[in-house]
């Protein structure tokens, strides 16, 4: 599977690139990694909760934005290479009892000195696969949450959907709902590598909720891509773009396959005793979402983030990126969420049992918890921020006292050396080339004990 390599990209000095797809977590979401998140940190969490909002500058009045992220973990299928937290045999009972158990976490946090009294400023609702629950479902948790954090200031609820699941019914629901932007995790648009993927709907049931959720007027519909999935081609994805082209959605996200310990496509390789995963390689993978993009923009459209365009950056936002970029508190309930309040990161209980009945017994299900220091703090928002092509180098050096161009002096000159980097003054911008491999050169930012193991 090879297309031709984007130019800029062949033509970088930096050192030579891994190709083929191994088994490993990939894309950077946080920072310091998941993996130093400790259960012994967890009393630091807990104190946390028990002081006032953080200033959301240093010496600032303001207290930090709030948002809030729901975890649904219920699934009609798992897909081959899903490596979230999912199930797909629980009754209704269950659904229910979680539902409860979420409205139990939310009420705790609710009444802690940490909230202070902020109302949300963005909801989130991922999966999982939340167009799982009924409209009934969906109502008695919606209406129990703005019981306890009020969402008459939310600027965003972003509610993530599984095209098979929707009827128009349900769809009407969550518009009904307030939903701001629907997701839809369409994937991709050949049925047979829908099915080879183990993904549960089909073009047609994309085709039919697409339609719907444009005539009963979503604010925002984005629809998720993924390039390089099993069985992939050159010419299926060409189709594949060429028809996400047409739907004319408000935003893209195009993800790079990867290969996750916790697949059932790495328990394949492992059985079979292989190192390489059966998905496309790194530069491949690169290609294709360069040919996505450059498709999109001959109609106008922006590249905003490494894995993101828009159809008109001036309407289109995603107020939850923006605060999880900076440093914004996320309250974050459900099995195995993440999570992030007064500085100190936090992850509830990854199995279903545990994390229900802790709620049951009036306890937190915090599992694993981190406080990062200074530094720490700096790098993450910074790597973030440069996940979105560009970045102010004024905006850092006020929040964090020191100018990023002499805290990340080494990083940013070996990346500028390779040709990832542009400059403008004031910004820190990357380009097109760096963007499309930016979680692997986030690594040069990594203090060296978080650096355990390279990205392709």
């Amino acid at each position: 599977m090879t297309v031709n390599p984007v130019p800029s990209v062949s033509a970088t000095k930096s050192p030579p690139l891994a190709t083929a797809t191994t088994a490993g977590n990939y894309f950077v979401a946080n920072y310091p990694p998941f993996a130093f998140w400790k259960p012994e940190f967890v009393p630091q969490f807990e104190a946390a909760l028990d002081r006032a909002p953080a200033p959301a500058l240093p010496n600032g009045a303001a207290p930090a934005p709030l948002g809030v992220y729901c975890h649904v973990p219920f699934c009609r299928k798992r897909c081959h290479f899903c490596y979230f937290k999912v199930y797909t045999d629980k009754d209704s009972s269950e659904v229910r009892g979680y539902l409860d158990a979420l409205l139990k976490e939310l009420a705790v946090y609710a009444g802690k000195p940490v909230i202070g009294g902020r109302k949300p400023r963005f909801v989130y609702f991922g999966g999982g696969t939340p167009s799982y629950l009924s409209p009934d479902q969906l109502r008695f948790l919606t209406e129990g949450m703005k019981r306890l954090l009020p969402w008459d200031e939310v600027e965003e609820i972003t509610f993530e959907a599984e095209p098979g699941t929707l009827t128009d019914h349900k769809l009407q629901a969550i518009r009904d709902l307030g939903v701001t932007r629907l997701s839809l995790g369409i994937e991709h648009f050949d049925d047979h590598i829908l099915e080879i993927n183990g993904r549960a709907h089909r073009s047609k049931e994309i085709a039919r909720a697409y339609a719907y959720a444009r005539e009963i007027g979503f604010p925002q519909i984005n629809i998720d891509l993924i390039a390089g999935m099993v069985e992939e081609t050159e010419e299926k994805w060409r189709e594949t773009v060429a028809k996400a082209v047409e739907l004319r959605p408000d935003s893209v996200t195009i993800y790079q396959m990867e290969v996750p310990f916790n697949t059932g496509i790495y328990q394949q390789m492992k059985s079979a005793g292989k190192l390489v995963a059966p998905v496309a390689d790194w530069e491949t993978k690169r290609g294709w979402v360069d040919y996505a993009y450059r498709e999109f923009e001959k109609l106008g459209y922006t590249v905003t983030s490494g894995t993101t365009v828009v159809r008109d950056a001036r309407q289109v936002k995603f107020v939850y990126r923006e605060g999880l970029f900076s440093g914004a508190d996320i309250l974050s309930i459900g099995v195995a969420s993440f999570g992030h309040l007064h500085g100190v990161h936090y992850q509830n209980h990854h199995e279903f049992q545990p994390y229900v009945d802790a709620v049951n017994a009036g306890k937190l299900p915090v599992y694993r918890a981190l406080r990062p220091d200074a530094e720490e703090r700096y790098i993450r928002e910074f790597i973030l921020g440069l996940k979105l092509g560009s970045v102010s180098a004024s905006h850092y050096a006020g929040k964090f006292g020191k100018d990023p161009r002499e805290q990340f002096a080494g990083p940013l000159a070996r990346l500028n050396a390779w040709g990832y980097l542009t400059n403008g003054g004031d910004r820190i911008g990357v380009t097109r080339a760096g963007l499309l491999q930016i979680d692997r050169l986030l690594h040069e930012f990594f203090k060296p004990e978080h650096n355990t193991g390279r990205y392709a």
